[in-house]
């Protein structure tokens, strides 16, 4: 499977199209379908708690067309926007990054994924809290793509992203 690239930009609110040259880049490694997978806001459920009252319950547009009502692109991650550094913060931010990324098995784009969200709390050295989600895919030939994102949740702004094979 290839991908168009995305890259986020240094201190970005967004990813965007990777240019090489001039050119499209692309990326075969699953790092392009991590980031729509994790950073594309999918429909809040009717019983999460949203960051605002009467926020938007958001979701992608393209879901609107999908014979499966379960099959949406995204993730709830959108919702810890406003939350605290805290453990049960960490906790939501794995299940929501894990059910994001669920479809990859489903679709046999790998035999497992595996998530897990490390919590750092704000220091001299580091003023912002981030979150550290470090996920684990095994392609189905047994390949093995790590993929690490230190992520400023109140800020909802991406601080790095590296991938390992």
């Amino acid at each position: 499977m290839t991908d168009i690239a995305l890259a986020f930009a240094d201190d970005a609110l967004f990813a965007d199209i990777a240019l090489e040259g001039g050119d499209l880049a692309t990326d075969d490694g699953l790092r392009t379908a991590v980031i729509i997978s994790l950073f594309t806001d999918a429909p809040a459920r009717a019983d999460d708690p949203l960051p605002q009252d009467g926020a938007d319950r958001r979701g992608w547009w393209g879901d609107a067309g999908n014979d499966d009502a379960n099959d949406r692109t995204g993730s709830r991650l959108w919702l810890l926007e406003r939350a605290k550094a805290t453990s049960d913060t960490a906790t939501r931010a794995r299940e929501y990054a894990q059910e994001a990324l669920d479809w990859m098995v489903a679709d046999g784009v790998a035999a497992s994924v595996s998530v897990e969200a490390t919590l750092f709390r704000p220091t001299q050295a580091a003023p912002q809290a981030a979150l550290r989600l470090s996920i684990v895919i095994y392609r189905p030939s047994g390949v093995r793509v790590a993929i690490d994102i230190l992520w400023d949740a109140e800020a909802n702004r991406i601080l790095s992203t590296g991938v390992t094979a």
